[in-house]
């Protein structure tokens, strides 16, 4: 038993006078019924904590809340002393600061201020006598205070069975006596009150408002509405105290070295327990409860049941100071923290996510159209058993934020796992508990995060998975990605099965030779192309420029970015697949406007063309037009770059030598392999091109590709080094505004390559009319939108011999090299001048 509260009621009774006035309205009348009371649709509700109050019992409560102390205050200037009343009633988790309705119990106590006292830090304390027991109903409002609908509850005692009722209640009052003889720190004047009792509803509500149990407990005595079950409960509350009191007076009694270990462990425990209480502090059974309360609410298999409860029993074995103890609560607060079977309702408006993709992207129209379909069919089948899409395409294109716009479009949460630089497999499976400082894989860690259990994650930069002696995370991503085996995902931490097969995963990369075989072949690679110019123009007009000038504090009418400025910035300062720096540069001109604001100086409210450099300096980069001359040995190429499709010149010369090759221009061996080829084709075919054979045993030949401190290498660039030594060798010129790409064999084959419609927007860019490619490409050029080939016309070739019918004129160069072989040395030396030949 625990009769502070009485006593510190007695104390301030005796230190104020003005409380003598008070009247105190004893419960119970001859027959044990309450006095009525007359009982108001609607009550205030005070949020107390760590107390429960009780229907007549008096006791002091310190308000601390400012919400709460202008509600005391509210209602203890009302002039009619009866109508002082409010409800006070307990909350759920003693801690929150801010409780809501949600944070509190449903049955409380109409509690009547009889004093209200202020301290001088500001707080108040009031004494409070509680009235009756209710139940609230509803809420009417939250603020500025939580007011409830409530109904009363019955607190009479009825004797249903005369003897029963009777040894009931002087089982209670014996068990008090036996408590008080037990307690020597109970004072004498709580025995009298206690022999003065008379009324049966009093006596249960004062003995349970004294008991010695945690919170929970007496709030479960005050909700109960059976007067002879509370009665029942509050007795098997009382023995339990009375066995801890034996306890207790039995261990003391005892000898040092006779003191079971276990047992004054036990003993010690609930001491600490008794002090946390006091001082507010969490306790070890607060911790179990807390964990049991978060259980009770989860839909998670009945295997994940059984091992939560077999891992909480082996808490509340082990000793809170031990260093077992902090690593299983803390496993146990993440099994309880995810979403188990908790998910997201989805939307499959399609016509709604076609909007989305639209309003947030422009162009992509074959990756949109692609996701949509992707979900209709989960639409149709109701799972997510489907292949896991990956969008592979170079930087800043919009991978990332498509997946985030499919995540809009379901209405799901939104997750971004970045993989970049991951190299432990323990990042995606988590670490063994049992090892210091263990945590979850990252998939579980943004799962709980997330608190669903189908978000969309994105897991970002698959292709820069990297692996090492802890382990191979692309191997543990197979289980993740795998449809048959996610819905059965074990982390190393967690221990049990986490269902994953409602999570639509996506991936994105920028390579995809750097991906794990495996992994590649459980995803549907859906490839993303750059922008064209035309393309960036209407995102930069769209999206950037109002982005950045909200971002940089900007309005609409503040400055205007014209068309050709923008042109400008795309084509000057920009060089790249993506629009990243594109909005980097746009954020720079429209920070030096917010500067020019912010410091009240004229500035241009639109931005022309030929302001740019003014902004951003001069041009970065030199446009890639088509350079036009009468040389033989020079042809235009197409490449493809990470940052979009560029266009290369390829130029070849001949010097009097021993018939060496020297290539240049940082080429890689790709490269290399491509010149040989191409030369060993032109000598095994001399003959039939017009060459004469000896120029390859009497001539050098060099190979060099432009802007030598850019490395170069592919394998598209085979023709284009055929064309360039065919017609140094020839001397006949290549045909103007054409350029070319695709791979030579030895025997004359022309093969297809990659990356056709970035090369055919890097040759409209610069100028060039005419295209010869592979005749295996025709269906990469038919992807193409029209809008983007409508001024240009391809050349579709099998063979060398075709290349060469399509770049090259028939007649010589205006000036033509002159060739001179050892064997029309004498000749020469007899002749007035040098005799040439030419070979045609």
């Amino acid at each position: 038993m625990n009769f502070e509260n009485s006593d510190l009621y007695s104390r301030l009774l005796m230190s104020d006078s003005d409380l003598d006035s008070l009247e105190i309205v004893p419960l119970g009348g001859p027959e044990g019924v309450d006095e009525p009371f007359d009982l108001p649709d609607e009550l205030p509700i005070l949020p107390i904590r760590q107390t429960v109050l009780f229907p007549g019992m008096v006791i002091p409560v310190t308000v601390v809340r400012q919400k709460a102390i202008r509600l005391v205050k509210k209602i203890y200037r009302n002039s009619d002393v009866n109508q002082r009343i409010m409800g006070a009633v307990t909350q759920l988790r003693p801690n929150k600061e801010d409780p809501t309705a949600e944070d509190l119990h449903k049955v409380g106590t109409v509690a009547h201020i009889l004093k209200m006292i202020t301290l001088p830090d500001g707080n108040v304390t009031i004494i409070v006598q509680g009235r009756q027991r209710f139940k609230i109903k509803s809420i009417v409002r939250e603020d500025p205070y939580i007011t409830a609908q409530i109904e009363g509850m019955d607190d009479s005692f009825a004797y249903a069975n005369r003897k029963e009722s009777k040894a009931l209640l002087n089982s209670l009052r014996d068990g008090a006596h036996r408590i008080m003889r037990l307690n020597p720190e109970i004072p004498q004047e709580a025995r009298i009150a206690l022999d003065n009792i008379e009324s049966p509803v009093f006596l249960i509500h004062f003995l349970s408002s004294n008991i010695n149990v945690e919170v929970g407990d007496k709030q479960k005595l005050l909700e109960e509405p059976n007067s002879h079950k509370q009665a029942n409960l509050l007795l098997q509350y009382m023995m339990r105290e009375i066995e801890m009191l034996e306890l207790k007076r039995e261990i003391q009694s005892k000898a040092s070295s006779d003191i079971d270990q276990q047992q004054r462990d036990y003993f010690l425990r609930q001491q600490i327990k008794v002090l946390h209480d006091e001082l507010g502090i969490d306790s070890p059974e607060r911790d179990l409860d807390d964990l049991r309360i978060n259980a009770l609410g989860k839909k998670w298999p009945q295997s994940v049941q059984q091992h939560f409860d077999k891992e909480i029993n082996k808490l509340q074995r082990i000793n809170p100071m031990a260093p077992e103890y902090p690593v299983t609560l803390n496993y146990l607060e993440m099994m309880t923290d995810l979403p188990w079977s908790e998910y997201t309702k989805d939307n499959f408006d399609l016509v709604r996510a076609q909007k989305i993709l639209d309003t947030d992207h422009f162009g992509l129209e074959k990756v949109k159209e692609r996701i949509v379909e992707y979900l209709a069919v989960l639409k149709l089948k109701n799972n997510m058993k489907a292949p896991i899409l990956c969008l592979y395409g170079p930087p800043g294109v919009g991978k990332t934020s498509l997946g985030k716009s499919i995540a809009k479009s379901l209405n799901r949460q939104y997750i971004r796992m970045a993989l970049g630089g991951v190299h432990d497999e323990a990042e995606i499976r988590g670490h063994r508990k049992t090892y210091i400082g263990a945590m979850p894989g990252k998939i579980i860690q943004h799962i709980k995060k997330a608190g669903s259990s189908n978000p969309v994650f994105i897991l970002d930069e698959i292709d820069k998975v990297s692996s090492d002696y802890r382990g191979d995370p692309a191997s543990a991503l197979l289980e993740v990605l795998d449809p048959e085996q996610n819905s059965s995902f074990t982390d190393n931490y967690l221990e049990v099965e986490y269902d994953l097969s409602r999570v639509l995963f996506v991936a994105t990369a920028n390579a995809l030779d750097t991906i794990h075989p495996a992994l590649r072949d459980r995803m549907e690679i859906i490839e993303m192309t750059g922008y064209t110019m035309e393309e960036k123009l209407q995102i930069a007009k769209k999206y950037l420029v109002p982005k950045q000038r909200k971002e940089h504090g900007l309005k609409a009418n503040d400055v205007k970015i014209e068309d050709k400025a923008l042109q400008k910035i795309i084509e000057g300062y920009t060089r790249e697949s993506g629009v990243r720096n594109l909005e980097q540069k746009v954020g720079t001109v429209l920070r030096k406007i917010a500067k020019s604001i912010a410091m009240d100086q004229e500035y241009i409210k639109a931005i022309k063309e030929n302001h740019i450099e003014k902004f951003l300096g001069g041009e970065i980069f030199d446009k890639d037009l088509y350079q036009d001359n009468d040389l033989a040995g020079v042809v235009t190429g197409l490449a493809w770059t990470s940052v979009g499709g560029e266009i290369l010149f390829i130029e070849t010369s001949l010097s009097r030598g021993k018939g060496g090759l020297t290539l240049s221009g940082q080429l890689g061996e790709v490269m290399k392999e491509s010149a040989i080829t191409a030369l060993s084709y032109l000598k095994a075919h001399a003959e039939r091109l017009g060459v004469d054979y000896r120029i390859f045993n009497h001539y050098d030949l060099h190979v060099h590709v432009p802007a030598g401190a850019v490395p170069k290498d592919g394998p598209s660039a085979g023709i284009t080094m055929l064309t360039s030594m065919a017609s140094i060798f020839t001397q006949r010129r290549v045909k103007p505004f054409i350029a070319m790409t695709g791979e030579i064999t030895l025997r004359g084959k022309v093969l297809p390559v990659g990356g056709i419609k970035e090369k055919i927007l890097a040759a409209r860019r610069a100028g060039v009319k005419e295209i010869i490619l592979c005749v295996k490409n025709r269906k990469d050029v038919e992807e193409v939108h029209a809008d983007y080939i409508k001024d240009l016309s391809f050349h579709y070739v099998d063979t060398v011999d075709e290349v060469l019918a399509a770049a090259l004129l028939p007649e010589t160069v205006s000036n033509p090299m002159r060739f001179v072989f050892p064997e029309e040395k004498k000749e020469r030396e007899e002749s007035a001048g040098l005799t040439s030949v030419t070979v045609l």
